[in-house]
């Protein structure tokens, strides 16, 4: 089963980004080149969640097995602030990594964002944001199994997958986007809304194929490939939502954890 323990070989430190806290995850060694600096947004439907959920996400092992450095951001959740709070403390974390590259030991010029479920939704946007603000570079979003639409979609309507069903994801957007749930809302709030595919960064994501995100991914996956961006889109055969960090010492989880390391070291190769 999961844990939210510290992981062997990773070492944590503790910042802010104004007052967004922030807890970074390195390698114990670092390694002789700069490696790329990661922001790692947790899930947790938007309404819960922590930043110590990285621990258990694929971020710890982009920290030991590719040598990056990690930033997972403590953003406000919707309970208490709705969006675009989340949103808006995450890209203060975004510039944070840009202007602390260097003493992070990180590229400044590789800079990557991910998330898993709701993470995963608020990287999507946070990417199509840095594209319109232009003021940071993206070279590779990393949005698992996403919370992207806000709509019912195919497999989210009347879905009773384990961890995270029709009646959780219903609440988890009534709460984030409050009185405009069921309006047309912004990319920046949905990504599943925009409308402008265009010049957003290369995608590396997974999803299972009966869980209630599968739907919204592969839409994701097929609007990103239609505007020319390159994607490398697993699917796994699973009802069980974030089945890689709630379940570890599945198999599936294993072979999808070193396929997601080998798209990322395929795209940061190319």
């Amino acid at each position: 089963m999961f844990s939210l323990k510290p992981r062997p070989g990773i070492r944590e430190t503790r910042a802010r980004a104004g007052r967004v806290p922030l807890l970074i995850l390195s390698p114990e060694t670092p390694g002789k080149q700069r490696a790329p600096a990661v922001l790692w947004i947790h899930g947790g439907g938007y309404f819960t969640g922590m930043k110590e959920m990285v621990r258990m996400s694929r971020a710890a092992d982009l920290v030991r097995e590719l040598g990056m450095t990690v930033v997972s951001p403590g953003y406000r959740l919707s309970l208490a602030a709705p969006y675009p709070a989340a949103l808006d403390d995450c890209y203060a974390a975004l510039l944070w990594i840009r202007d602390h590259a260097a003493e992070l030991g990180a590229d400044p010029d590789c800079l990557l964002v991910g998330g898993e479920s709701a993470g995963g939704g608020l990287c999507a946007s946070l990417c199509m944001l840095a594209r319109d603000r232009g003021e940071v570079k993206i070279r590779l979003q990393m949005p698992l199994y996403p919370m992207l639409d806000n709509r019912d979609t195919e497999s989210s309507r009347d879905n009773h997958g384990r961890v995270w069903n029709t009646r959780r994801n219903h609440f988890g957007w009534r709460t984030y986007l409050r009185g405009d749930a069921k309006k047309n809302v912004s990319p920046y709030a949905a990504a599943a809304r925009q409308t402008d595919w265009g010049g957003l960064p290369p995608a590396v994501t997974f999803v299972g194929d009966g869980e209630p995100f599968y739907a919204e991914t592969l839409a994701f996956v097929g609007n990103l490939r239609n505007a020319g961006i390159p994607v490398a889109c697993d699917v796994w055969k699973t009802d069980t939502h974030a089945f890689d960090m709630l379940h570890p010492e599945w198999e599936i989880s294993r072979r999808a954890s070193e396929a997601f390391l080998a798209h990322v070291r395929e795209f940061l190769e190319k």
